[in-house]
């Protein structure tokens, strides 16, 4: 009887030291994994900061000093006000490609089926007054496989303009588009009730009729900016536009036939730019990034307008 108990007690004492080390390998494991997690979150804050902490011009790691070079801005996408293409971000860019000492030419490679116009506006004013300020540094522009509507406002400013032979180029024109679903409503019985204040603040608006005068007046705000867009293309191009009725109608064409019309000067890419029309093979890329940093609190900031919008219920725009 005392034997049979004494191994039940050193079973018991056995299996007590493999719980107890079984479950101190457990926490040594998990110790581990939580320092290796702290660790490249240490790394990961220092990284920011030290990013954070370094001014632009550190950054500029191919900017070799003494070295002339062709400055790159590249606009691609669309024209907008928030994004990689928007008018700030761009014409950081330029302000930076011109000021650089080394610079002795400026490409704006643009490759865009255009956006606002008053993104484009302010770019293309932006172009205009740089190629004052640094008369002996030229701009020119070169085009991928579109620049239309906003991206020629844009590209309207250069010096010169090289195009591929089938680049989409042109549509000098404002549009405004939209649906209207009176018929719908009308026959699935939905009765549309706008409140406003003012006569014509509901103007528009897809869910009501488009009246003679609503129409008369929008046509009217977008020739207003079609002039605009018209007289910028004449200040930059000047007698290079050929004299054909069409060619503010909005409708585009292939870099040979912009060529032809004055749209453009010649075929040419960023290659042939810089060692022909230039004569200097090194190009640095001047084109401002989006702060990853302002996206995420610009994000954060509508996140939570929206949601406290939400909490206080529908609020009246002013569009």
């Amino acid at each position: 009887m005392s034997e049979k108990m004494s191994k039940d007690d050193k079973h018991w004492e056995r299996d007590l030291v493999e719980t107890l080390a079984s479950d101190a390998l457990k926490e040594k494991r998990r110790a581990r994994r939580w320092g290796i997690f702290f660790k490249l979150l240490t790394f990961l804050y220092l990284g920011l900061v030290v990013y954070l902490l370094i001014p632009d011009k550190e950054l500029d790691l191919d900017k070799m000093p003494g070295k002339d070079h062709v400055a790159l801005v590249k606009l691609e996408g669309v024209i907008e006000p928030t994004g990689k293409s928007s008018a700030e971000l761009i014409n950081k860019g330029l302000r930076k490609a011109f000021k650089d000492k080394h610079t002795k030419a400026v490409v704006l490679s643009i490759n865009s089926p255009g956006g606002t116009p008053v993104q484009a506006s302010l770019i293309n004013k932006e172009i205009v007054r740089l190629r004052k300020k640094y008369k002996d540094i030229p701009l020119y522009a070169v085009v991928g496989d579109m620049c239309a509507s906003g991206g020629y406002y844009v590209a309207a400013g250069a010096d010169k303009i090289f195009v591929n032979e089938s680049s989409i180029v042109g549509s000098i024109g404002v549009l405004m588009n939209g649906f209207g679903f009176t018929g719908a409503m009308d026959k699935l019985g939905v009765e549309r009730r706008l409140m406003t204040a003012g006569e014509h603040k509901g103007i528009l608006d897809p869910f009501s009729p488009l009246s003679e005068s609503d129409k008369e007046f929008a046509n009217q705000v977008l020739n207003e900016i079609h002039s605009k867009f018209i007289a910028a293309v004449k200040a930059g191009r000047g007698d290079r536009l050929a004299n054909d009725d069409q060619l503010f109608s909005g409708l585009f064409w292939t870099g040979e036939k912009a060529i032809v019309l004055g749209l453009a000067d010649e075929v040419g890419d960023l290659g042939y730019v810089t060692r022909k029309v230039v004569g200097i093979e090194k190009v640095v890329d001047f084109t401002a990034k989006e702060d990853p940093f302002e996206r995420f609190a610009e994000r954060i900031g509508m996140a939570s307008a929206e949601a406290l919008a939400r909490l206080a219920g529908w609020v009246p725009g002013l569009r």
